[in-house]
């Protein structure tokens, strides 16, 4: 076994611990309505009050490509967003409903960038006018919840600076004008609240909000330079020190590196680098989100998130100038990828994110993905940051569950408890690994205490891939905990606990038990065979779901391996092998 440096991963045995997971307390929500009800006073309205800018100093190129569907939809009196699709003469502009996403898209105005995308001005300006106009109409003047969320301005700052073009080529100088001090009002919101966002991908925008505020709005130095220095306080509390953000979420890490693509624009559009520290996190967040990606180069879905296709995270990369191989083991982050011959395996090896910071929190600990060349062949079914709104909050709940993700599932219940705000409860708080690399393949060693408390039993994950790629051993096993500490269950479990050991399988894979019930016959969409087999356990095919990375539920398979443990515990050894 040798260690693995660059990884900053020590040989043998690692802890990985977080406080035990609770609701925000009382005291937090309190502060944190206050503070929003100080945003609809006349005070904060009179302290955005001010000389907005005649013009900006510059108009960034927006590096990110807009969807043009989406533009042509929109022309057609159709706003698509956030797996929803609603009628533009049906939005109330002024109390706007639906899910988070699609709320957050119409105020922070990022369809600018699928209008931009259609190319045709002759449609898309006054397109881009009339909606403009109903929303400065509604929220113009009057800072409400939403709408003023300091990420969602951001968002809206920057979009209305870097597509001008469709709003200020207006003939109408008073349009053009609320414009103007629209962007100006918004920086001015944004410097007194930046730091009010929550930390992840949300802080990190609000702060790229004022730096670009800084950077474009005439006498912007001092701004500049306050900015430059909260946006590096943002990304010190929101990424960690191998490259991951702090809820876990690749999705959110993702839109996080999009943010510092917006940011190198802003800078180069006024030639000038981007600040050193920036360049220098970068380099460790590629690595972290590579690490992630799956075979057919999108990323794996953990924490509520999306399997991002291919073209979205290359498109990322180029906008923020991002280089890096993929990071194989990981901490803070939480993730280990194994890969060899075609095959790619990323695992879950850690507890679920603080409450604070979990948004859609899910109970995957112990859980991977494997994906066979461009085929994704195991995975889990994601997508629980968009069932709400597309679906329903129980379809959400369901998406963030254990049962939701391949690994083993005890007594039917959440190795980490789920609530449905989107905040998690007890479970998972400590996590023990332990990784070798030999000739023979790599092999990772887990165990999570998230079933202890309840049940009095550690899970035990061990996998193994071999080298050549074509074959993943693993051994699921229950350990009875020793009967000391509070962690331990107030009353010991009755008879044997039902547990289920599941592998939802990816968008058409085809499995057929045989008939002893010992092993599934799996078939790829490219006519690859795998087989997988179990034993000593009764093993069935049943119905799943997997989340695509338009947020769509699609009909998959999952095999599930079901059994009984014992108060002694339980071990079920199980192979995945490549037959061609």
């Amino acid at each position: 076994m040798t260690d693995d440096a660059p990884d900053g991963i020590e040989q043998g045995k690692r802890l990985i611990k977080v406080e035990p997971n609770a609701a925000l307390s009382l005291s937090h929500r309190l502060a944190h309505y206050l503070e929003r009800l100080t945003w609809r006073t006349p005070l904060h309205d009179r302290r955005l009050d001010g000389r907005h800018p005649v013009r900006l100093v510059a108009v960034p190129v927006d590096p990110l490509p807009g969807d043009e569907d989406a533009g042509h939809a929109l022309l057609d009196g159709w706003m698509v967003a956030g797996g929803e699709r609603r009628p533009l003469a049906d939005l109330d502009i002024a109390r706007l409903t639906g899910g988070a996403a699609f709320v957050a898209h119409v105020h922070g105005f990022e369809w600018l960038r699928d209008l931009d995308a259609v190319g045709d001005r002759a449609r898309t300006v006054p397109a881009a006018e009339a909606l403009a106009a109903r929303w400065l109409a509604a929220h113009g003047d009057h800072v409400s919840d939403v709408a003023w969320r300091p990420d969602v301005v951001a968002r809206r700052l920057i979009q209305w600076s870097f597509h001008a073009p469709l709003l200020l080529s207006s003939t109408d100088l008073v349009f053009r004008s609320r414009i103007l001090n629209g962007i100006a009002r918004a920086a001015r919101h944004l410097d007194r609240t930046a730091d009010k966002a929550p930390a992840g991908a949300e802080r990190i925008i609000a702060w790229a909000g004022v730096v670009v505020a800084g950077l474009l709005i005439p006498g912007g130095e001092t701004r500049l330079a306050i900015g430059e220095v909260g946006l590096a306080r943002a990304l010190d509390a929101s990424i960690t020190d191998d490259g991951g953000i702090v809820s876990r979420s690749p999705t959110a890490l993702l839109d996080a590196m999009a943010t510092i693509g917006l940011l190198r624009a802003a800078y180069d559009a006024r030639r000038q680098s981007l600040p050193l520290v920036v360049q220098q996190i970068l380099s460790r967040m590629t690595p972290a989100l590579l690490g992630v990606a799956m075979g057919d180069g999108g990323l794996s879905s953990w924490q509520g998130g999306l399997p991002v296709d291919a073209l979205r995270l290359n498109d990322v990369l180029m906008a923020s100038g991002a280089h890096g191989r993929p990071l194989r083991q990981s901490r803070d982050w939480g993730y280990q990828r194994l890969a060899a011959g075609g095959c790619v395996l990323v695992m879950d090896a850690a507890p679920p994110p603080a409450t604070p910071v979990a948004g859609c929190g899910s109970a995957s600990t112990l859980a991977f993905e494997l994906s066979d060349g461009a085929e994704r062949l195991v995975v889990g079914c994601g997508g629980a940051v968009l069932a709400a709104a597309r679906y329903s909050p129980d379809v959400a709940l369901g998406l963030r569950s254990t049962a939701a993700h391949s690994t083993l599932v005890l007594a039917d219940s959440h190795s980490t408890a789920l609530h449905p705000d989107g905040t998690l409860g007890r479970g998972v708080a400590e996590v023990e690994l332990a990784r070798q690399e030999s000739e023979a393949g790599s092999r990772i060693e887990a165990r999570h205490d998230g079933y202890v408390r309840r049940h009095g039993l550690y899970h035990r994950r061990q996998l193994l891939l071999t080298g050549d790629g074509r074959e993943l051993r693993g051994e699921d096993s229950l350990l009875p905990a020793p009967r000391t500490g509070p962690a331990w269950p107030r009353r010991s479990p009755r008879g044997p606990t039902p547990f289920s050991l599941r592998f939802h399988l990816g968008p058409g894979v085809e499995a057929v038990a045989t008939a002893d019930g010992q092993a599934a016959m799996l078939r790829t969409p490219a006519g690859a065979f795998w087989q997988l087999r179990a034993r000593g356990e009764r093993l069935v095919v049943e119905d799943s779901i997997w989340t695509d990375p338009a947020g769509r539920l699609v009909p998959t398979r999952q095999v599930v391996i079901e059994g009984q443990a014992q108060a002694g515990g339980a071990h079920v050894s199980w192979v995945m092998k490549r037959a061609r």
